[in-house]
């Protein structure tokens, strides 16, 4: 048994064991993000087995990132102050406990609830993993080691639906979330036999006041953009919980600057490098994961793929980060180019991605297949060369919760992508349909010739077309204040 770890790794060489550690890490962090995209391919089992309206789809994947961004940066704080290993241990167990809730639900408000549920251990987990890369790897191979915890990130995020639809070929919707017992348990017995334990010899209260307000705060701001499609965005039911939001964020920060031990400090900010890496993450996820839960939806609603089809035809985005990461190509990159314009020009690949799935649909999936391509090669020299900039940022005795702001404005932005692109394309799908229908299935229901189901899929279409346009700018405008943020600071530390 090795000998544990109580201080992060300060040698030249990092902690003997390492890689094989990084290995058993990964595979905790599979178990997290494998559930961010796998429901995507169960909403049209999900629509027709519990009769999900679109809102209700969105809250089925909201929930979880929502309660996980809120919670992340308590969490992280935890594990600096009680040992990193025994919260990855502890997000293992809370997680697995939680799929199995999910798969056993039978309404949809179940399903919402234990999605919450499954968000706290998502928390544990989403911060100990990284903050553990960073305490046993040397900093001269920090970057690889960055890389290939990002490269599973986005392997989790975009087989998802692969996994999804093998799943739903062969078993009932709650498969998905069953699957993930066996992973946690295996997980578990790694993290216990072989991770170390390191923590902050210091250590910092949670903030729990400050969890709690964070989580309010976005909760209720994504719930005023779901709701603003069907009920108008100058309706009370979107400018309360929008007003909610901002009052509650802005108390967030005005109690973070007088505690002694803020779980975010706002001093952080002052560092231009970690504003804009900051800024980089919230909109790379924005658009990434608000344009991929639509495009599944896609390939089965439009293009008639089932499930597994649709997963297979995702595959390409998570191969071409998984070859690029792996191999060490993108850190070699990166290297050669800086952070700046490593990150500036692989979101700027990412958005032409997009683009292209938006304005190439039309001719089938080659278009489609050269967005997903376009869109791997930029995530795997942007999101490594992000996640090494802030965790940079921030001092090595406060790692985790360095990890949970990485882990938060991820997780944000995809919340947030998911129901603002949705509602682009709620509203320009009601825009283009006269029947009173609240999803593409449950208007195709209702139409009463096939000249009339071509409109409402042409209309279905361009609400797709016009979100991942909306996806592509903001990428692309992420990866140009990311850029110059941090080539401003990196000039300011050689001046």
């Amino acid at each position: 048994m090795t000998a544990p770890a109580t201080a992060p790794v300060t040698g030249t060489q990092g902690h003997p064991q390492r890689w094989l550690i990084l290995g058993v890490i990964c595979l905790a962090q599979l178990t997290v993000l494998l559930d961010n995209t796998i429901l995507n391919v169960a909403i049209p089992s999900l629509t027709r087995e519990l009769g999900a309206a679109t809102s209700d789809i969105q809250w089925m994947v909201n929930a979880y990132s929502l309660v996980q961004s809120g919670l992340l940066l308590t969490a992280g704080s935890a594990a600096d102050r009680y040992g990193r290993k025994k919260m990855l241990a502890a997000g293992l167990v809370l997680f697995g406990l939680g799929s199995l809730v999910a798969g056993l639900a039978d309404s949809t408000a179940q399903l919402v609830a234990a999605r919450a549920g499954m968000g706290v251990g998502g928390a544990l987990l989403m911060t100990t993993t990284l903050a553990v890369a960073m305490q046993i790897f040397a900093p001269d191979e920090q970057p690889r080691a960055i890389g290939i915890w990002a490269a599973v990130n986005s392997l989790g995020f975009a087989t998802g639906p692969l996994l999804g639809g093998f799943m739903l070929n062969h078993f009932w919707w709650g498969a998905i979330f069953l699957i993930n017992l066996p992973v946690a348990a295996l997980a578990l017995v790694a993290v216990v036999a072989l991770v170390p334990e390191s923590k902050n010899p210091r250590g910092d209260r949670p903030d729990l006041l400050g969890a709690l307000l964070s989580t309010i705060g976005m909760a209720t701001l994504v719930f005023a953009i779901i709701s603003g499609p069907e009920h108008g965005w100058t309706s009370g039911r979107v400018l309360t919980p929008a007003a909610v939001a901002v009052v509650v964020l802005s108390a967030f920060a005005w109690w973070e600057n007088r505690i002694p031990h803020p779980m975010l400090d706002m001093h952080f900010f002052r560092d231009r490098r970690f504003t804009g890496a900051v800024a980089g993450a919230v909109l790379i996820t924005f658009g990434m994961g608000g344009s991929l839960f639509l495009l599944t939806q896609h390939m089965q609603f439009v293009l008639g793929y089932g499930p597994l089809e649709a997963g297979l035809r995702t595959a390409p985005l998570a191969l071409m980060i998984v070859a690029l990461n792996f191999t060490g190509l993108s850190a070699k990159w990166s290297a050669r180019l800086g952070t700046p314009l490593s990150i500036g020009l692989g979101m700027a690949v990412m958005a032409a991605g997009l683009a292209s799935i938006a304005t190439l649909t039309d001719h089938g999936y080659p278009g489609t297949l050269l967005g997903l391509v376009l869109i791997g090669a930029g995530a795997a020299v942007a999101s490594p060369a992000m996640a090494h900039a802030i965790m940079s940022a921030i001092p090595p005795e406060k790692a985790g919760v360095g990890a949970g702001i990485n882990g938060t404005v991820a997780e944000f932005g995809q919340g947030l992508g998911v129901a603002v692109l949705g509602a682009v394309l709620n509203s320009r799908f009601a825009a283009g349909i006269s029947v009173a229908a609240v999803s593409l299935p449950g208007a195709l229901a209702e139409a009463g010739s096939g000249s009339e189901r071509a409109r409402i899929t042409e209309a279905f279409a361009s609400g797709l077309e016009s979100s991942q346009m909306v996806g592509a700018v903001a990428v692309l405008l992420g990866g140009a204040v990311a850029g110059v943020l941090l080539g401003r600071a990196e000039r300011r530390e050689v001046a």
